[in-house]
């Protein structure tokens, strides 16, 4: 009979039950329902931190009776690296791929060495703690590493000092036991090792909002009794501030020269019952780690019993706590965590899950370079590519099209992704998890779009004739995304101010249709002078010049505010558009259909239920529309997907979607960006992925996945077509928006350019209107001419391009 409670995932251990399992002789169920909870909130990833070791100093005033980092003062030595010595350390780990710099040192040697104390005042510190701030933040500046800091016991001051200048810090409690602190004990003589004054430490680090790491050293006298005692204590202070980022569970080995030199070694089935006990006394989201170079023969155990951390691993230099257990080669260690069934993962010092909220938990001089450096899971980005970029595509994430459709690694996503393709609605979790698909799991996703596309849409791949009139770029509202728009109330950012008379927008548009396009594309800044009769004017304005032309326009923003403006009700305000002329609405303006990313992004604009209220009832009353989202900038997986699912359920509801269209941030003239306070933009592997997951999420409602060659280029382009897109949108003529943000491929991308994309990606074009009927022979064969007759005198052009359906 097991004496392991059946614990639901939103239950943890209590002291009496994990009191019960102190002694359990079969640790089997144990173990596996550790990994279970692990694997329930961390997947397939164990991550580790690429880090280079800075041992400021080895003085400290405590004696453990197990340690061979500290030591006394020797001639020769210096009490304190130099600022250029820890620098040159830094550098060389970054050189190495580093993120991480560990500032290791012992606790106030100040208060008991007069050499310290000498030093200190020749350096301009009166303590320890204040040359430490120093140094971190020079490496920081020189190096851009990221400083992690424990420096031992540290006063609310001193935290708050430190938090200036690192991203996290961290102390371990190693035991609650006072009694190991008694004549005898390890701790005896230790000042900084009494229980109470570590866990002040600790708490005070948590109403600072300090991203915190602590732990136990196991096997030091302690009874497994006294271990869950030492958890409960953190997990209290967890509770009370959210601060831990993880509990290090480490075993100790004697070391020669120590008064412990002849102690016995944990067994690794006693580390094993401590890490799995720490799992299950903690939320599943916590993270456990245990250092892989005290460990080197069990890390598949190790794996198995519910870690998913190995902590900093640094490929420069030694573990100078545990000189003797040198770092396992990263190529070792990956191979140990795959052949456990897991993948391995970097990570930054900050965790994701507090790097995914980072104006809570970092001082305001950090935020931007983690911001830099991460994804929207709070992971480190694995390429450099961003929307608009010019230059090779990152080699890693198109791998995916290169290997074969299996894994090494047992997940759950190929489940989910057989209940998308059914047409059942997935679950915000399980979205989540297909936005956290790497390497096999990531080409699992892009295949699994890919045969849904193909089973819905065929091989045909649909493009639209079209030219872009903004017709002002001055708007009343300050969205923090925006680098077009002009005037008093904007962010005024490049560009001058304009306003187009309705001559030269209804001229634009016979130049559109003499170029073969079917539809313009009309959107603009919600200028302060319009009322809802502008946008009827716009409306005249198109159709008095080209009757045929498809006016594709008006975002649920300006729905909204010409309604407001002209005191009716949306509805009559978009019965009174399509009687002047106005064909289907763009659903532009949704950004994250979240209002907690709203209420930083676009504090001024319509709110998540207005933007659906909008196109509810421009659909009820006979519009169609695409949907879009705007994402990489600061939101979470979890608000795409929500943005998915309100997409997905209207659809349901009206039907009146057309398209699904992603359009990556593009972060290089936007505000947001520019003050700091943004990510820039997805990673690619992200923006691959949102279209596969659209694809995915959407089916059966939305059939038409567009991807933009303005935020993803050419080659980019080719790689959604692999990943469940069907519609390569617009030629666009003028494209201006994703230019003033600072994308770098062209205004225009010609009939020609797009056939040819979409031949060599083994497709057939065919060119659409707007709501997907076929453009017709005519609009076509003049699309293809008017490229011609611009082209310079005996310039080749395939009249008629590449064959179409």
């Amino acid at each position: 009979m097991t004496l392991l409670p059946d614990l639901r995932l939103d239950q943890r251990l209590s002291r009496d039950q994990a009191y019960e399992l102190v002694d359990i002789a079969d640790t089997t169920e144990l173990l596996r329902a550790a990994a279970s909870r692990r694997d329930a909130a961390h997947g397939d990833a164990v991550t580790y931190s690429p880090k280079v070791f800075i041992p400021l100093t080895q003085l400290c005033r405590d004696v453990c009776h197990y340690c061979t980092f500290a030591h006394a003062p020797r001639t020769g030595i210096k009490p304190y690296l130099s600022i250029d010595e820890a620098v040159a350390i830094a550098q060389a780990g970054k050189e190495a791929g580093c993120h991480e710099a560990l500032f290791t040192l012992g606790d106030k040697p100040e208060l008991r060495y007069r050499i310290a104390r000498e030093e200190l005042a020749r350096l301009g510190h009166d303590s320890t703690l204040s040359y430490v701030a120093e140094v971190a933040k020079a490496v920081f500046e020189r190096t851009g590493l990221l400083p992690h800091i424990n420096p031992g016991i540290m006063s609310a001051e001193d935290l708050a000092m430190l938090r200036k200048v690192s991203v996290s810090q961290g102390i371990m409690l190693e035991s609650a036991s006072e009694r190991l602190c008694a004549k005898g004990g390890p701790h005896f003589g230790s000042p900084d090792k009494v229980p109470a004054v570590r866990l002040e430490t600790i708490e005070a680090a948590g109403k600072l909002a300090v991203p915190f790491t602590s732990g136990i050293l196991i096997g030091i006298g302690e009874t497994r009794a006294e271990r869950v005692d030492a958890l409960l204590a953190l997990r209290d202070l967890n509770d009370a501030h959210g601060h831990i980022q993880e509990i290090i569970i480490q075993n100790f080995r004697p070391k020669a020269g120590t008064r412990m030199a002849t102690a016995e070694a944990p067994s690794v089935e006693d580390h094993l019952w401590t890490i799995a006990i720490a799992r299950l006394l903690f939320e599943p989201g916590m993270n456990i780690q245990a250092p892989p170079n005290l460990s080197p023969a069990a890390l598949g155990r190790v794996v198995a019993a519910g870690i998913n951390d190995w902590g900093g691993v640094s490929p420069v230099t030694p573990d100078h706590v545990n000189p003797e257990a040198p770092w396992p080669h990263l190529r070792l260690l990956e191979a140990a965590t795959r052949s456990a069934g897991k993948r391995l993962a970097k990570r930054l010092p900050i965790y994701p899950a507090f790097a995914r909220n980072p104006s809570r938990w970092l001082d305001s001089k950090l935020l931007k370079s983690v911001l830099d450096r991460i994804d929207g899971d709070g992971a480190p980005r694995t390429d450099d590519w961003h929307p608009g970029h010019v230059g090779s595509l990152p080699a890693r994430e198109l791998e995916w099209r290169k290997r074969p459709a299996r894994s090494s690694v047992a997940t759950d996503v190929p489940a989910i992704i057989a209940h998308a393709q059914r047409g059942s609605e997935l679950t915000e979790g399980e979205i989540v998890r297909l936005f956290r698909a790497h390497e096999d799991d990531f080409g699992t996703v892009c295949r699994g779009a890919d045969e849904l596309r193909r089973a819905v849409n065929g091989d045909v791949v649909s493009y639209v004739v079209c030219r872009n009139i903004n017709y002002t770029n001055i708007c009343s509202f300050k969205c923090q995304f925006c680098a077009f728009s002009k005037g008093k109330m904007s962010e005024n950012l490049r560009g001058k101010p304009y306003d187009l008379e309705m001559s030269e927008v209804a001229q634009r548009v016979v130049e559109a249709w003499d170029r073969g396009a079917s539809e313009v594309c009309m959107q603009g800044g919600i200028h302060p002078s319009y009322t809802g009769q502008k946008y009827l004017d716009v409306c005249r304005a198109v159709k008095g010049a080209v009757p045929d032309m498809h006016m594709h326009a008006f975002s649920p923003l300006e729905i909204h505010q010409g309604a407001q403006t002209l005191g009716i009700p949306v509805a009559e305000f978009l019965q009174r558009l399509k009687a002047a002329g106005l064909g289907t609405l763009p659903g532009t303006a949704a950004e994250i259909l979240d209002d907690e990313v709203r209420e930083t992004l676009c504090a001024d604009k319509i709110r998540t239920q207005q933007w659906l209220d909008v196109m509810r009832t421009a659909h009820l009353v006979g519009f169609k529309s695409t949907a879009t989202i705007m994402f990489g900038h600061i939101e979470r997986y979890e608000h795409w997907a929500r943005h998915l699912l309100r997409v997905r359920r209207l659809q349901a509801e009206t039907g009146g979607f057309t398209e699904f269209v992603p359009l990556p941030f593009v972060h290089m003239e936007a505000p947001v960006y520019l003050k700091g306070r943004a990510r820039p933009g997805p990673t690619f592997r992200e923006a691959i992925l949102m279209h596969a997951v659209a694809r995915l999420v959407l089916n059966p409602f939305i059939t038409n996945i567009q991807t933009s060659w303005v935020k993803m280029g050419p080659e980019g382009v080719r790689q959604c077509l692999a990943a469940g897109v069907n519609d390569l949108g617009g030629t666009l003529m003028d494209e201006s928006i994703s230019r003033s943000a600072g994308a770098a491929h062209g205004q225009e991308m010609t009939p020609q350019e797009m056939e040819s994309i979409i031949v060599s990606s083994g497709r057939v074009p065919r060119q659409r209107t707007t709501l997907y009927g076929d453009a017709g022979d005519a609009r076509r064969q003049r699309s293809f001419d008017a490229v011609c007759e611009r082209q310079a005198a005996g310039a080749a052009c395939a009249a008629g391009g590449s064959r179409s359906l």
